[in-house]
């Protein structure tokens, strides 16, 4: 029975020892990504919500109404679902 218990808390402080280790994260990438064009798509675009300072949507527009406050759809309305 003793040769059992210690065979079995063996077996599984290896295996608690094992699933610790982290593998090293190898780069198969080895020339840098850069960007050379920057697009204008951010100046002409327009923000999706009227949004306060905080960011919060304002409330007082018609497209904001149904929105939570990090101005995703409110999933509770209808046509957002």
């Amino acid at each position: 029975m003793k040769k059992l218990l210690t065979a079995m808390s063996l077996v599984l402080g290896l295996g608690l020892a094992t699933a610790q280790q982290t593998v090293p994260a190898t780069s198969t990438n080895t020339q840098p990504t850069t960007k050379a064009v920057k697009t204008s798509e951010s100046k002409t675009a327009k923000p999706a919500a009227k949004m306060k300072k905080d960011g919060t949507p304002d409330k007082r527009y018609k497209d904001n109404k149904k929105l939570k406050k990090d101005g995703t759809p409110d999933k509770r309305y209808k046509e957002n679902k």
